[in-house]
């Protein structure tokens, strides 16, 4: 499996769903069957949804599910830190770890820990990212297990992600719990002070 690959179709993916990221699905598709067999199975459900249901109903059920419901917050550290303190330096660490990657932040306005950025990064560095993936595994297995209960085509998406990483997925909102009650990540050490304004990343030099 190309890891980068299904990082890169999972970012697009899982962002908000305008007729640019609605116009990659046949791209996606193809790319998925090509370098990454068993993730495309996975995609299935969501490239199919979109390309048979109207652009106005799909980004209607995007905000409802990620948006206006915490329960799928695609924020990773929201699931170890909450709303603390602490949170501020993780996302600070999120940004560091892009700059020293040579990444720079754009102009979109999500938070660091946002999952499709999180995967931009990766497929860019897929090794690192993969481990910072794993970090928060806790945090993708109870996202995946609460779009799967729902039963939103977007669970596949989150679950092919899950299937890059080492170890076996939890089986159900327990044991994914108990996996989140071991504790967040080692504790940060960002190198600067939490900024609210801290924007998605694009590699330098663009792509």
């Amino acid at each position: 499996m190309n890891r980068a690959v299904v990082y890169q179709a999972a970012s697009v993916a899982l962002s908000y769903p305008d007729e640019q990221v609605l116009g990659l699905a046949g791209l996606i598709s193809r790319a998925l069957v090509e370098s990454a067999p068993q993730a495309a199975a996975s995609f299935a459900p969501l490239l199919h949804w979109w390309e048979t249901t109207p652009a106005v109903e799909v980004q209607r059920t995007y905000v409802d599910v990620f948006d206006l419901s915490k329960r799928h917050a695609l924020y990773l550290s929201y699931w170890t830190d909450g709303d603390t303190r602490r949170r501020g330096m993780v996302l600070a660490d999120f940004k560091q770890r892009y700059r020293d990657a040579g990444l720079v932040l754009g102009d979109g306005g999500e938070l660091p820990d946002h999952l499709p950025l999180v995967l931009e990064y990766a497929r860019h560095r897929p090794d690192d990212g993969a481990d910072l993936l794993q970090s928060y595994r806790a945090s993708l297995e109870l996202i995946r297990i609460a779009l799967a209960e729902r039963g939103s085509p977007y669970a596949g998406v989150v679950a092919a992600v899950c299937a890059t990483l080492p170890g076996r997925s939890p089986e159900d909102r327990a044991q994914a719990m108990a996996m989140a009650a071991q504790g967040p990540p080692s504790e940060s050490v960002g190198l600067d002070p939490y900024d609210p304004r801290l924007l998605p990343l694009e590699p330098t030099g663009g792509r």
